[in-house]
């Protein structure tokens, strides 16, 4: 029986959390290794996952999570074109896996989340079209290897990210600017690669045991400050054009929608143009600005909840496959904020459910405060605090880990 005013959740909706490899397990020899964030950081040691995975598998079973989505980092794996993988490696991500398992917490692995083996950055990255091949081989070899241990897989995270950061933008290795056609040429040999890989996991599956497969997309809505400002409805336009419908076409156009069986939504909220300018903290944007324009912010973008219910019913319009809320976190010091963010979009997310949307699962990013790329250190995301200045690393759960622990326990959100 329901408590008053709870919002109780489906029977087997998945409650979980979210990292990536460069960002906590430390001791990778990739792109990022020598990478220096804006705060001086580097993520050569990061929070020291490689070493200390098992401690997390257990935070994760003390929060009362049933699921964990986390990378399997290519760079650790193959060290060559067409290579066996690494049984040492590998061995240690399959004891993470039956760790994830003995504890009744699902996986959902990611293939690629930002990051490449060096021998792929040597030849020109996702730029160069031998990347598809290489990364079909790898994904063929690691889904025999993995046994059925993992039956809900994305391909790529964030593609749309990836190739900004690394092609328009110049924040993520190897730091490019404004190639607006490799960053299309990026996004479509991902898209192929994806494709390929995409029907060598579900052949992998059974039907006793299905394989699950998707991308995770980040969804950000662009908008002009101010409506009557031509130039800055222009700039949401392209923005939108470049980063969401593109992306969406290459990934899930034509023949390429019976590839997936998901879809993954990373959610996080909006940004707004005043003036060409991005309006918001990771851009730059002084607080005492946003704050005189009313925006509601964390350290990263303006927070938008109404929008995860407007992109889960275009998502149901548009493609009508189960989502995965795979990536919604806080970026914040201030927990009360980050608790009624939480709680905003819960709400949100549980009306679009019971208006019809297919949402299976919900991973909140992140279970650690980590490496988060450019930034550094200084992005405070994490369910877990984690202390960088000790060489132990010790993990300290934040408030929120205790309300996040709360709903995933009662599948509710419990009334205010």
């Amino acid at each position: 029986m329901n408590a008053p005013g709870e919002r109780r959740f489906p029977a087997g909706f998945l409650w979980g959390a979210a990292t990536s490899p460069t960002q906590i397990e430390g001791h990778l020899d990739n792109e990022w290794t020598h990478f220096t964030a804006h705060d001086g950081g580097n993520c050569r040691v990061a929070c020291d996952s490689y070493h200390r995975y098992a401690e997390d598998v257990d935070w994760l079973a003390r929060l009362g999570l049933g699921a964990y989505r986390l990378g399997i980092e290519w760079s650790r794996l193959q060290p060559g074109p067409g290579a066996p993988l690494d049984r040492g490696e590998l061995d240690r991500y399959l004891d993470q896996l039956d760790r994830l398992r003995a504890r009744g917490i699902t996986p959902m692995v990611v293939l690629h989340h930002f990051s490449n083996p060096n021998w792929i950055n040597a030849a020109g990255g996702w730029n160069n079209p031998a990347a598809i091949p290489a990364y079909v081989d790898y994904v063929t070899r690691l889904v025999a290897a993995i046994g059925g241990r993992v039956t809900l897989w994305n391909t790529f995270n964030e593609p749309d990210t990836y190739a900004c950061m690394t092609c328009l933008l110049g924040a993520y290795p190897p730091r490019h600017q404004w190639r607006f056609r490799q960053f299309r040429r990026v996004i479509r040999h991902m898209a192929r690669a994806h494709a390929q890989a995409g029907r060598i996991i579900r052949a992998a599956g059974t039907a006793a045991r299905p394989m699950q497969v998707g991308i995770a997309k980040n969804w950000t809505f662009f908008e002009a400050c101010r409506r009557f400002s031509p130039w800055d409805r222009a700039a949401a336009f392209i923005a939108h054009q470049g980063f969401n419908k593109f992306v969406l076409n290459a990934f899930l156009g034509g023949t390429r929608r019976r590839v997936a069986t998901f879809l993954g939504l990373n959610y996080y909220g909006r940004i707004r143009f005043h003036h060409f300018q991005a309006m918001v903290p990771a851009g730059g944007t002084p607080r005492t600005k946003l704050d005189d324009f009313g925006f509601v912010c964390d350290d990263m973008v303006e927070r938008y909840p109404a929008g995860l219910g407007k992109i889960l019913a275009y998502f149901r319009r548009r493609f009508n496959l189960p989502v995965y809320i795979t990536e919604h976190g806080t970026a914040s010091t201030d927990e009360p904020f980050r608790a009624a963010d939480l709680r905003e979009n819960l709400t949100v997310l549980h009306d679009a459910i019971a208006a019809g949307a297919n949402v299976k699962g919900f991973f909140y990013w992140s279970l650690l405060d980590n490496f988060e790329w450019q930034f550094g250190y200084t992005k405070k995301f994490g369910l877990l605090a984690v202390d960088f200045n000790d060489p132990a690393r010790p993990r300290t759960p934040k408030p929120l880990a205790e309300a996040y622990a709360r709903i995933a326990r009662a599948n509710a959100l419990p009334a205010v």
